[in-house]
């Protein structure tokens, strides 16, 4: 448990996708997913994270993206801002932009490419942590960023004011036990949507979820289930929703999902290389998938 800093959210937020229509941001579709998500009960959303194919933005997308999402959510519910970048300059200034504009938060990725040293690590958080007057959730995934953030690097971080999360999306549930209980003030999310109920039995706070683009009514529900006592519920909507999890990622995320999305008529299936398009075999699958769970027709 998170103790003496702010709870940026406790439940589901969604790791939304970023709609395109030609070479723009489809604003008017980004309003739609926005308000979908609102009404379907989301706990929060984020904007501009791996899910909203951040790295190919160019930065004044991402301020309107930020800063139209800010306006839109109108402190409905929590608007995290996805700020990070293997510049950390760039990284700092965004997140500073983000606060200023009315975030309620930040989610700042492990630098990729550059595969910091436990110090670089430590300075680059702090560097962004001291440009912000909101919460900052640290993101890791290193199978994407080619660096793991060690737990002695998130002891000495947690000691930062403004640093108040993580979500963790190595995929090792040994590393989420170990946040957990040696770092008490770190809110620790859930980045992998099938680890999501047993990071919140050690102790998590909930997810950061792909799936619930699509379902945010369920992954709301299993949260909330969990949250309040009923946790055979919890696990029941866990189990029941581990093939359409399965389907989100058989396919580099976020192609399936923003393919998905695209099906319900919330958006296009556009997405910006080097994502492009499922093959026929596997739109298929696809297909079969979200209709079994009566998402489609």
């Amino acid at each position: 448990m998170c103790l003496e800093k702010k709870t940026v959210f406790k439940g589901c937020a969604t790791a939304l996708i970023t709609p395109f229509v030609g070479d723009s941001v489809d604003f008017e579709s980004l309003e739609r997913l926005i308000e979908f998500q609102i009404k379907e009960g989301a706990n929060a959303i984020v904007v501009c994270g791996t899910t909203g194919e951040s790295a190919t933005l160019s930065d004044d997308e991402r301020r309107d993206i930020i800063e139209f999402a800010v306006k839109k959510a109108n402190k409905r519910i929590p608007l995290i801002a996805g700020t990070g970048c293997n510049n950390i300059e760039k990284a700092r200034e965004l997140s500073a932009f983000a606060s200023d504009c009315g975030a309620d938060a930040v989610m700042t990725v492990t630098p990729y490419y550059n595969k910091a040293s436990k110090l670089g690590l430590v300075k680059s958080f702090e560097k962004i942590a001291d440009s912000v007057k909101i919460p900052v959730i640290l993101y890791n995934v290193p199978s994407r960023t080619g660096v793991d953030i060690p737990l002695d690097v998130y002891k000495e971080l947690e000691a930062h004011e403004n640093i108040a999360g993580v979500k963790e999306a190595s995929g090792n549930i040994v590393t989420v036990a170990k946040i957990l209980e040696n770092c008490k003030k770190l809110c620790v999310y859930s980045g992998n949507d099938d680890m999501a109920l047993p990071v919140m039995a050690l102790g998590g706070m909930g997810v950061v979820s792909v799936v619930s683009n699509i379902i945010p009514k369920q992954v709301a529900e299993m949260c909330d289930e969990f949250f309040s006592g009923h946790t055979e519920i919890s696990a029941k909507i866990q189990k029941e929703l581990l093939t359409l999890i399965e389907a989100m990622f058989f396919e580099v995320n976020p192609i399936p999902v923003k393919t998905a999305a695209c099906l319900m008529g919330l958006c296009s299936d556009q997405m910006r290389l080097p994502l492009c398009e499922l093959d026929t075999n596997k739109l298929e699958y696809l297909k079969n998938v979200l209709t079994r769970y009566g998402i489609i027709k």
